[in-house]
């Protein structure tokens, strides 16, 4: 592929003796990759249903490698939410900051959502992803893919870094700077980015970066982790950052990454000559079967204190908050529920239920999408549940289901949004809502009266 001039002179200038290889690199096929969604199913279990050919990716536990032809965006499962779509490199990031269940997790530059997917199913159902795009119509992308991966405890914001800040100071366990960067590292997987490419574009970033890198340190816990990536080769944008970052902030620290044989050291002559900076990881091209990319993990001096204030699902009385008849209309649907952890933190808004968070700090003012997972609407005399509270859900936590084979031509016919008919004995109960499973992997709602299924999946979600 034709590459930009001036980028090409600087990376002959940073790569020496291996820039052919690293030129020749551009000639070969990009790789395609997919991450399972651990919060609904293993990577052995995956394995063992995945209805085309998956390769493992051998750095990261949870990635596979596929094949361009098989499209797996237009298989069942993936609306099912099993898996995200994402570039082999792009995973390794979320995959290097160690994630406990029940942490605070930031994920401050959020869309479309890849690595804050991955960060939702590590925290699990104790813990709190705050993900966070300043870009209005990107954060409604991140957005769809926090719910189809059924992540409960999400606040997705849209805000600038420092408005965050002023809220969340010294507040998350683990933060993931996956930065806005001159986006050489994708010029192969995105030749668009390489025709807009110019030499002033990576001081551009690295400005971006350093006021980026200044607040997230600043909502930063003593003793957290920042975890800061971006998909460029560029070395003011990487060394450069890092080497800032240590001048600005004496309390962080490089640590080192988890290793693979694939990874190459950072270059301390690309920063500030620190030697540290050999603990920063770079992924090259020519190297890795992926595309370019950058990580530091750095850890704030102290010691990390756990949550006290975060209540754990189920601490609340169920169903507080909210007037007798909102209750009662919930209490009656949720009596198919056979789960209680739906029943605890409810807020209502107009008609809409949610299932919120609690923070411990105050969040008005700030602008958001959506804080917790959307439950349904509340309307005469009755409640609808909505398509995130589907996503969330397991099979066997619902009393009325209606499981299809992943062969069914209803599947197909769901998806588009048709109405579908179901034959006497498919599900536990004659009339009344079902939750759709294709196998035993939840899809989305449906409303059975007499046969007939009247189609409730989400118009905005449907197949082509």
């Amino acid at each position: 592929m034709e590459l930009p001039q001036g980028f090409n002179r600087r990376m002959e200038q940073m790569l020496g003796g291996e820039y052919q290889e690293f030129i020749k690199s551009y000639d070969e096929p990009r790789q395609f990759g997919l991450r399972v969604n651990t919060l609904k199913i293993s990577p052995r279990e995956f394995e063992a249903i995945a209805p085309f050919s998956i390769t493992p990716v051998p750095w990261v536990p949870n990635g596979y490698f596929y094949r361009e032809e098989d499209m797996p965006s237009r298989h069942p499962y993936y609306f099912a939410g099993l898996y995200y779509l994402q570039e082999p490199s792009a995973m390794t990031p979320a995959s290097r900051l160690p994630v406990e269940k029940g942490d605070r997790v930031l994920d401050l530059c959020a869309a479309p959502g890849g690595k804050a997917t991955e960060l939702g199913a590590l925290v699990g159902r104790e813990g709190l992803l705050v993900a966070n795009e300043i870009n209005a119509s990107r954060a409604k992308a991140l957005l769809k893919n926090i719910e189809m991966m059924g992540i409960e405890n999400a606040f997705i914001t849209n805000e600038k870094p420092g408005n965050l800040s002023r809220c969340f100071e010294a507040y998350f366990d683990k933060i993931l700077v996956d930065a806005p960067c001159s986006g050489e590292g994708m010029f192969r997987k995105e030749p668009e980015v390489a025709a807009v490419w110019d030499e002033s574009r990576p001081a551009y970033f690295a400005k971006l970066q350093r006021d980026i890198l200044d607040n997230a340190v600043k909502m930063l816990k003593p003793g957290g982790m920042l975890l800061y990536s971006t998909c460029t080769f560029s070395s003011e944008e990487n060394e450069g950052s890092i080497s800032r970052l240590l001048a600005d902030h004496k309390d962080m620290n490089l640590i080192e990454i988890e290793p693979y044989e694939g990874f190459s050291k950072g270059n301390p002559v690309w920063g500030d000559g620190n030697v540290q900076l050999e603990k920063c990881v770079r992924i090259w091209p020519h190297k890795m079967r992926g595309e370019g990319h950058f990580m530091a993990l750095l850890k704030k001096d102290g010691i990390l204190q756990k949550n006290s204030d975060y209540k754990i699902p189920g601490s609340y009385q169920p169903f507080s908050g909210m007037e007798k008849s909102q209750r009662q209309l919930l209490e009656t649907f949720c009596q198919n529920v056979k789960t209680e952890r739906f029943t605890a933190g409810i807020d209502v808004r107009g008609e809409k239920v949610y299932k919120v968070p609690e923070f411990g700090r105050e969040v008005k003012g700030l602008r958001f999408l959506r804080n917790g997972l959307y439950l349904g609407d509340l309307k005469k005399n009755r409640f609808e549940p909505q398509q995130p509270f589907a996503m969330a859900l397991r099979r066997k936590e619902f009393e009325s289901v209606l499981t299809l084979s992943v062969e069914d031509e209803r599947v197909e016919r769901y998806l588009k949004g048709e109405t579908i008919f179901v034959e006497a004995g498919e599900c536990e109960q004659k009339n009344g809502w079902k939750l759709v499973c294709v196998e035993s992997f939840s899809l989305g709602w449906g409303k059975l009266v007499n046969g007939v299924l009247k189609n409730k999946y989400l118009c905005a979600w449907r197949k082509n």
